[in-house]
């Protein structure tokens, strides 16, 4: 399976983007896909065999334009519309000037006036709504096509509006120019221009707000060099970034840019990866240590190894992971699209029965036509189409910018009904960052060559506790037949003699129970090391507490969450660190396929989960809870199991996390409201039933203005976490 983000011009409305899903979901070879109006893409997923050129077929028999393949790295194009705004809308000043200076006593334009030159006056409003009808023809287009193509939309309610008005004036001109000039008064040219302007000018302001929720995209993609600098054969040469091949070595020098992700193979230097882990403090590196492209060099001349470009790099992946989550839809969005898929024809019949209505109570041709404009006109479901998708963007955006990334948007809305948390300890409550505190040696070996054998093998761990060796002057020894036990620990064989290292589990019994408790008394956490099946010392290593755990903790519990600890650690160290950061539920001795158990137990009992983990063994774990968040390398972001990715240390921004979810929310209810809530009131207006009436024109701006109050509500989510 392959999955790839195509961009779709033309979308207007939810309509649009529910026709272009429904399509394309049944195309064979298409597995899934998840349309997005507010950012005009496609996420697909497809078979192997499907080719590009039949994606693209496939979207533009949608009845859509195919936009080619999203690159975040692509200029944007000059937009006119804010120069063509500009003039229209000084232009439909004189139109309406034109056509009302008689109404409001203003005075009259000699040879344009209606009384004395009805002709002049009928032919210059028709002139004048020419540019407007131009300027308007891809609403127009792609409203005739989705009619063809069965699936209506705004811009068919528009079209349809626009065209009945268009071509009922235009035959009231000619009557006029055949000296009929009581139908001086039946001319809604004005009604056309301002339909369209009013139109234009919201899609115009909507663009300018969503791509202000693309800031944390653009942000990323910019902080990656154009060039690099490569070694080969002994000489420095400068390459642009797309001539990098992996395998290369690179050359960073103090003050530039590292060009691509990569392992340092010579050197070390002080690196500031700040734009993505948000922290300020450069970060000491050196040999076999990797390094994220974009990153500053700030004191030493560093060579490195090319290990991913383009589309695989850190940058990329972190780009991809926000924008499929601005692709993927909420269960609440569904709402929003069952109401549009019927509303448009729904609309359209609602206005005919207007047009009949009033044409059964004797009302004239020119009223009956003007409230069946005015019904179609109102009735524009771009505001509920809007609800859903622009919040998300925003929120996932803004996630983005502080350090969290989020794999999915319907994390967001689980996020709303978390209500226990759930705590892995090391690496995570924790820093990881482990020292040896004391040992115990009960072996015939001299202490240093003890601590020598147990560093071999732990090099070869990806666990915390092995980087709690990194410091000790390393004798090389080879380990064979190395092998990771689940929830026990690590074995490893030098010479003859096998090694087993890990907690008390690993043990048939213990001997040692004096030292272990003091060890465990002292807040260590142990590894207990046995040669064969004899166990021959006792490590004690002790971890530091993340400095802002303590206050998340009582923040969490302050907002009413149940707060757990689900550890592997001993039992005494566990509740060491549990009752020094406040936490009440302290689950100890746990091995993976028992934290996994025991999530599934809070399940069962209707609670819903969050896991917090570091992510490397806390996988199982992380994907069973409703909600995974993991600390993760930078460098390997987009393999994690976990649903949110927090890309600095700070554990704070699990508050930020859930804060953002509550609001996307609640601000997704209350669009969703207000868009429901304006139809429901402005229909029966449109239709004449209170005997109220409004026209074209009102009902233009009334719909612009329904779409810019959901723009605007959903832009606040932007401070959300500030």
């Amino acid at each position: 399976m392959k999955k790839i983000i195509l961009k779709v011009d033309g979308m207007t409305c939810s309509a649009c983007s529910n026709h272009v899903e429904k399509y394309l979901k049944k195309q064979e070879g298409i597995i899934d896909v998840s349309v997005n109006l507010v950012l005009g893409q496609a996420l697909i997923y497809y078979e192997d065999n499907i080719s590009l050129e039949t994606l693209k077929n496939f979207i533009n028999a949608s009845g859509y334009k195919f936009g080619g393949v999203y690159d975040e790295h692509e200029e944007n194009k000059k937009d006119h519309n804010k120069i063509y705004l500009i003039i229209l809308g000084i232009l439909i000043i004189l139109i309406m000037y034109i056509s009302m200076s008689h109404m409001l006593h203003l005075p009259v334009i000699p040879f344009l006036n209606m009384m004395n030159q009805p002709i002049n006056y009928a032919l210059s409003l028709f002139i004048l709504t020419i540019p407007y009808l131009i300027y308007g023809r891809d609403i127009i287009f792609s409203g005739i096509k989705n009619l063809i193509h069965k699936s209506p939309n705004m811009d068919t309610l528009v079209t349809l509006g626009v065209s009945i008005s268009f071509l009922y004036s235009s035959v009231n001109m000619l009557l006029i120019i055949l000296n009929h000039h009581i139908l001086e008064d039946n001319l809604y040219f004005e009604s056309v221009c301002m339909i369209i302007f009013f139109i234009k000018l919201g899609r115009y302001i909507d663009k300018n707000s969503k791509e202000k929720t693309k800031e944390a995209i653009k942000q990323l993609v910019q902080v990656t060099p154009l060039s690099a600098l490569l070694k080969k054969d002994g000489k420095e040469q400068e390459i642009t970034i797309d001539e990098v091949k992996i395998g290369d070595v690179l050359i960073v020098k103090p003050g530039m840019k590292v060009a691509v992700d990569g392992e340092i193979i010579s050197g070390s230097a002080h690196f500031d990866e700040s734009f993505i882990t948000g922290e300020s403090k450069q970060v000491k590196k050196g040999i076999k240590d990797q390094i994220v492209a974009g990153s500053i060099n700030y004191d030493g001349i560093v060579e490195y190894k090319a290990l991913k470009i383009g589309q695989n790099s850190t940058i990329s992946e972190m780009v991809h992971l926000v924008l499929e989550a601005s692709n993927s839809k909420m269960p609440i969005s569904r709402i929003a699209d069952q109401v549009s898929s019927f509303f448009t024809p729904i609309i359209i019949l609602l206005a005919i029965l207007t047009f009949i209505f009033h044409i059964f109570l004797q009302s004239s041709l020119n009223t009956s036509l003007i409230h069946m404009v005015t019904v179609l006109v109102v009735a524009c479901p771009c505001a509920l189409g809007l609800a859903t998708p622009l919040a998300i963007v925003v929120s996932i955006g803004n996630s983005a910018q502080k350090n969290i990334l989020i794999k999915s948007s319907e994390t967001l809305e689980i996020a709303s009904h978390i209500d226990t948390i759930v705590f892995d300890k090391t690496g995570t409550l924790t820093y990881g960052n482990l020292n040896v505190s004391k040992f115990y040696n009960y072996s015939n070996y001299s202490d240093d060559d003890l601590l020598n054998i147990v560093a071999n093998i732990e090099q070869n761990s990806p666990h915390p506790i092995a980087k709690s060796f990194n410091k000790f002057n390393i004798k090389k020894l080879k380990v064979t037949n190395y092998e990771e036990i689940s929830g026990k620990g690590i074995k490893g064989k030098i010479g003859n003699k096998s090694y087993y290292l890990g907690n008390s589990k690993i043990l048939k019994n213990n001997i040692h129970e004096k030292d272990e408790n003091d060890l465990s008394i002292n807040g260590n956490s142990i590894i207990y090391i046995l040669e064969d099946d004899k166990i021959i010392g006792l490590i004690g290593v002790k971890d530091i507490i993340r400095k802002e755990s303590k206050q998340t903790i009582n923040m969490l519990k302050k907002l009413g969450y149940n707060v757990i600890m689900l550890t592997g650690d001993n039992e005494i160290t566990a509740k060491i660190i549990g009752n020094e950061l406040g936490i009440d539920h302290i689950i100890s001795n746990v091995m993976p396929k028992d934290k996994t158990k025991y999530i599934k137990e809070l399940q069962k009992n209707n609670k819903k989960v969050a896991m917090v983990g570091d992510g490397i063994n806390d996988a199982p774990s992380l994907a069973t809870a409703d909600i995974g968040i993991s600390f993760k390398s930078s460098t390997d972001i987009a393999t994690n199991s976990s649903n949110v990715i927090i890309t600095n240390d700070n554990i704070n921004r699990i508050l930020t996390f859930f804060d953002i979810g509550k609001k996307t929310l609640k601000n997704i209810k209350q669009n969703l409201f207000w868009a429901f809530f304006y139809n429901i009131l402005m229909i029966p207006l449109a239709m004449g039933l209170f005997g109220l009436e409004i026209n074209p024109m009102i009902a233009s701006a009334s719909m612009m203005i329904s779409s810019l109050c959901v723009v605007f509500n959903a832009l606040r989510l932007r401070n959300v976490g500030n």
